[in-house]
């Protein structure tokens, strides 16, 4: 490559020599059945080598393939390329009256990308953005096109498969009628107030409930509660309303935030914490997450608490949500209703890491699963034994990909064997 390709915060310089874009799906074919090693790069939100191809390998990007959005309003579904962002997926999707379940808080990342890292958004009824897929096409190491629905049997590693299978090149997502939601947020929930039974409470108030701490003290000082507005108006007795609109780091301006204040509007302009017409940010942060089984919740809280001050100096923010279990052999959520805690940290790596490894330390005993996309430090052997399904993938990936062509150093970690 003639310049250095990084990810989108900068703190992972790819090393792969070549960068294609091509504009076809036959040159892409192409491409793949001529490498031996290829990792496609998706939107660049990840914060670990995931993407990388390796020194030997060709980084692929979707983004200069027809970014084709076709919305099938009587079947409520979309076959949506490879290469498109949530926020133009949204948008078209809303022009038909149909709608996404849930979307993640930042809506410029690549739905083909998230679905395969096991990105989601919150809400205690809601899985990961990978459980709206019914379909997969992918384009194998031989260049050949595959199209595997719920209906075939590996289907539970065909969607967050890491990039290890084959590069996504469309997905058929189901849908629904379009929905409006408002947005409220609250200050200052106590930590000392959530018993198992009110953070269930807190939670379940609404269709998606995030709580943010900075970890400067226990408790949360902000909660944001998204309701759609076709559901009733939630009691919400534990904090305070905010008298002023709120950015999820303390201290930043909310111009770039979803509208608060119980303003209803458009589902795809409310779920997301960021307006899709803004940037919410330079890149300057890194991020970890940890998923874990639900009924653990407070437990890890207090853990975190107890750690605070080691926490507090390198942390934006932290924000807590939760997953409904789904059926992705790989997924964060796979088989266990989940709660998941976000850090967004200063962008210093030095000082990032050992805190990291304090917090996976404090989350050990609670069944941990890190975020696939984030920076994490947890021995590949650990990971491992937190997926009962992991045998069938790697089979799956044997069976599909028999040279290697999409494992890089950090897929052949994860699989091991």
């Amino acid at each position: 490559m003639a310049e250095t390709v990084t990810n989108w915060a900068g703190n992972i310089a790819y090393t792969a020599k070549e960068l294609h874009r091509p504009h076809t799906l036959d040159a892409l074919r192409a491409l793949v059945a001529g490498s031996s090693r290829v990792r496609a790069l998706g939107s660049g939100h990840s914060f670990n080598e995931i993407a990388d191809a390796g020194e030997d390998g060709v980084l692929l990007s979707l983004d200069a393939l027809p970014p084709r959005i076709d919305v099938d309003t009587a079947a409520r579904t979309v076959r949506v390329g490879g290469g498109v962002r949530y926020a133009e997926l949204a948008r078209q999707v809303h022009r038909h009256g149909l709608a996404l379940p849930n979307m993640a808080s930042l809506p410029h990342i690549s739905v083909a990308g998230s679905v395969a890292t096991g990105t989601h958004g919150s809400g205690v009824t809601n899985g990961s953005l990978a459980s709206v897929v019914r379909e997969v096409e992918m384009v194998t190491a031989t260049g050949d096109q595959e199209w595997m629905g719920r209906d075939d049997a590996r289907f539970g590693g065909v969607v967050t498969s890491l990039g290890a299978l084959g590069v996504i090149t469309a997905l058929i997502l189901d849908l629904e009628p379009a929905y409006e939601v408002e947005q409220r947020v609250f200050t200052e929930l106590p930590l000392d107030v959530l018993d198992t039974e009110t953070f269930e409470a807190v939670m379940s108030a609404a269709y998606s409930v995030s709580l943010f701490t900075d970890w400067r003290a226990p408790g949360f000082r902000q909660v944001w509660v998204k309701r759609r507005t076709d559901r009733p108006l939630p009691d919400f007795p534990w904090a305070a309303p905010a008298t002023e609109k709120m950015h999820p780091v303390p201290g930043m301006p909310a111009v770039n935030c979803t509208e608060q204040f119980g303003v209803p509007g458009p589902w795809h302009e409310r779920l997301p914490h960021f307006r899709a017409e803004f940037t919410p940010s330079s890149g300057a942060e890194l991020q970890s997450e940890y998923l874990l089984p639900r009924h653990f919740a407070v437990d890890v809280l207090h853990a975190l608490d107890g750690i605070r001050e080691a926490v507090a100096p390198v942390l934006q923010t932290c924000e807590v949500r939760t997953v409904a279990a789904d059926d992705q052999w790989l997924s964060p959520s796979y088989g266990r209703d989940t709660v998941a805690v976000h850090f967004t940290w200063i962008e210093d790596t030095r000082a990032v890491l050992p805190v990291v490894r304090r917090v996976e330390e404090a989350l050990a005993p609670f069944e941990a699963r890190p975020h696939w996309g984030k920076v994490f430090t947890t021995p590949p052997a650990r990971l491992r034994a937190r997926y009962p399904r992991l045998d069938d993938f790697r089979g799956l990936a044997r069976s599909l990909d028999p040279a290697g062509t999409f494992a890089n150093a950090f897929v052949r970690d994860v699989l091991g064997g």
